[in-house]
């Protein structure tokens, strides 16, 4: 039995976390593969050490406008048969919200996907990424495809998923609309994996920090481990690492014997 350890973790700047032990994080968790979002550098502004950790191969993603925005990293022991920067579309790989890593067993893909709360224009991209991210595993289903999504979603599912879900009924990021894309999600042939271990409430990956949300733990569970349900039984754990400093997220990790 060969189990495969993956963490996913939103950073809010790879050059910051770097500064706070992320390497020294990643030493202690010993993970196969870790995927990072909201990197906010390109890959020419990291130190050597950040750009190349010790025992992985590196991949970054990052917005091709903007720098300092969005932007998205793998690092895996195991060198992928295949990497993608995005989905083939402009529109939608521009921000470098993707990476796509193929490894014999299954394809990852780690995807920070948009907010919608800065204004309806927003709120419309998100849609229309959510959309097109629902097209493409959909289309690698149907090619047989084992397939393991990990990310920032920016939406909180159910009401469990954060902890004043009243009073967010009508903020972006538990808009009916966007939750009901994870249903379709599941429906499609996708499991939630944390759900899987645990049922009830209560646990969460991101806090405001201006309100220092999390020291009353009044938080949100946006960052997710979807993989196919065809993956069920390899799954061994699915939780998240709370106690992890550094950044407004937490860590969520997976483990499947693949």
């Amino acid at each position: 039995m060969t189990i495969t350890k993956i963490i996913s973790w939103n950073v809010n700047g790879l050059r910051a976390i770097a500064k706070k032990g992320l390497l020294d994080f990643i030493s202690k968790e010993d993970p196969n593969i870790i995927c990072l979002q909201e990197t906010k550098a390109h890959e020419d502004q990291l130190t050597s050490s950040i750009r190349h950790p010790k025992g992985y191969f590196s991949y970054f993603s990052s917005a091709t406008e903007k720098k300092g925005y969005s932007g998205v990293a793998i690092y895996s022991k195991e060198e992928p048969e295949l990497i993608k920067t995005g989905f083939g579309k402009t529109r939608f790989d521009s921000e470098g919200r993707i990476l796509i890593a193929g490894y014999p067993d299954f394809i990852l893909y780690n995807i920070y996907f948009p907010n919608g709360k800065a204004s309806d224009e927003r709120l419309r991209y998100k849609l229309e990424f959510y959309e097109e991210c629902l097209n493409v595993f959909k289309e690698q289903q149907d090619a047989g495809k084992n397939i393991i999504i990990c990310g920032d979603f920016n939406t909180a599912h159910k009401e469990t998923d954060l902890a004043r879900p009243k009073q967010n009924s009508g903020i972006s990021g538990f808009l009916p609309e966007e939750r009901e894309w994870i249903d379709r999600l599941l429906k499609s042939g996708f499991v939630d994996t944390f759900r899987l271990f645990t049922k009830e409430g209560g646990y969460y990956s991101w806090w405001d920090l201006k309100s220092k949300a999390r020291d009353r733990n009044v938080g949100w569970r946006i960052d997710y481990f979807f993989a196919d349900e065809k993956l069920v039984p390899n799954i061994k754990s699915s939780s998240m690492l709370s106690n992890i400093m550094g950044s407004d997220h937490c860590p969520v990790t997976l483990e499947i014997d693949v």
